[in-house]
C-alpha cells in the first residue's frame, strides 16, 4: 500500500510541473505566426519573382519576334526594290539623269551643266509601226540612247508590233516615259485650263499599258504634257501632284521642228536642231516618232553625228 501511495504522489508532482503557461503559449503562437508570415512572404516573393521573370521572358520573345518581322519586312522591301524598274532597265540606269533636276533647270531657263555638254534626244507620240523602228535602228547604229514619250492610243493602234517595239526600245537601253493616252487637248485642258482629274486618269491608262508590256514592276516618273507644260493655264495643281509623287514634267529647250509649220526635209530638220541647241551645255531636244515623221528618222543619224562632233554626251531621263 505504501508503494502505491508513492507512485500516485509522484504522478501528481509531475502533472503539477507541466501546468499550462499562457505566456509561453502566446510566444509559441507568435513565433508560429511569424514563421507562417515569413513563409507566405517568401512564397509570395518567389511567386512574384517567377512572374516577373516570365513576363520578362515573354517581353524578350515579343521583342525578338517584332525584330524578326521588321527584318523580314525590310528584306522583302529590298527584294521588291531590286525588281522595280523606273523608266530604264537596270543596266542603262548609269546613263540616265534625274528628270526632276532637269525639269527644274528647264523651268528656270538654266541650260548650264558644269562645263560638260549633255544632250537628251526625246521622241514624242510613239510608238508607230512605221517610224519608230527606223529611229531605233539609227540610235543603235550610233551607239546612243533616247527617251521615248509614248502615247497609249498609238500603242494600241499598233497592236503587237507596237508593243514589241516598246520592248525592243527598253531592252536596248532607251528610257520609256508617258505622254498621255489620248493626247486630246480639249479633254486634258478644257478652255486651255488643266483638268487635273482628266489629266491624271488619262496618263494612268498609259501607265497600265506599259506595265502590261514591260511587267508589273515597271513604272516611269517622267511625263511630258501634250503641247508642253508651258502652253497651258492652271498648271499649279499638276505641279503639286508631281511634287508629291516625285515625278517630273519635261518640256524642251531645242527642237528639230518636225511638228511646226510646213513639212520639212531631213536637211531642214538637221538645220533646226543645230540652230535651236546652239550655245547650250544642256540640250533637251524635241522630235517625234509617230506616223508621217519619216524625215525625222532620215535626219537622225546626222543629228546624232552633229552632237557627237560638238562634244555632247548622250543621256536619258528617268
Amino acid at each position: 500500500m505504501a508503494k502505491k501511495s508513492k507512485i500516485n504522489f509522484s504522478s501528481k508532482k509531475q502533472n503539477k510541473g507541466q501546468r499550462f503557461n499562457p505566456k509561453k503559449m502566446a510566444l509559441t503562437i507568435v513565433a508560429f505566426l511569424v514563421i507562417v508570415f515569413m513563409g507566405v512572404k517568401v512564397v509570395g516573393a518567389t511567386t512574384s519573382y517567377l512572374a516577373d521573370k516570365k513576363e520578362e521572358k515573354i517581353a524578350m520573345q515579343q521583342a525578338a519576334e517584332a525584330e524578326r518581322i521588321a527584318a523580314e519586312k525590310k528584306r522583302k522591301e529590298a527584294e521588291e526594290a531590286k525588281k522595280r524598274i523606273i523608266g530604264v532597265n537596270h543596266e542603262a540606269k548609269k546613263n540616265s539623269y534625274d528628270a526632276v533636276e532637269i525639269s527644274k533647270k528647264l523651268k528656270n531657263y538654266d541650260y548650264s551643266n558644269n562645263g560638260e555638254k549633255v544632250v537628251f534626244l526625246t521622241f514624242d507620240d510613239g510608238s508607230s509601226t512605221t517610224v519608230t523602228p527606223k529611229i531605233l535602228d539609227a540610235l543603235k547604229a550610233g551607239g546612243v540612247n533616247a527617251t521615248f514619250f509614248v502615247t497609249g492610243q498609238n500603242i494600241e493602234r499598233g497592236g503587237d508590233t507596237a508593243r514589241d517595239l516598246i520592248k525592243r526600245s527598253f531592252s536596248e537601253g532607251n528610257a520609256i516615259a508617258n505622254h498621255s493616252y489620248s493626247h486630246d487637248y480639249k479633254y486634258l485642258y478644257p478652255n486651255r485650263h488643266l483638268n487635273l482629274e482628266n489629266f491624271t486618269s488619262d496618263f494612268k491608262k498609259t501607265d497600265e499599258i506599259l506595265k502590261d508590256i514591260l511587267g508589273p514592276y515597271f513604272s516611269t516618273r517622267v511625263i511630258r504634257c501634250p503641247g508642253g507644260h508651258m502652253s497651258w493655264k492652271g498648271m499649279e495643281g499638276l505641279d503639286k501632284y508631281l511634287d508629291e509623287n516625285n515625278m517630273a514634267s519635261i518640256d524642251w529647250n531645242a527642237l528639230n521642228s518636225d511638228a511646226e509649220g510646213r513639212k520639212k526635209n531631213a536637211d531642214e530638220l538637221l538645220a533646226q536642231a543645230k540652230k535651236t541647241s546652239e550655245g547650250k551645255e544642256m540640250v533637251v531636244i524635241l522630235m517625234h516618232d509617230t506616223y508621217g515623221k519619216e524625215q525625222t528618222a532620215k535626219a537622225l543619224p546626222q543629228i546624232i553625228q552633229y552632237f557627237k562632233d560638238s562634244g555632247y554626251a548622250f543621256k536619258t531621263l528617268a
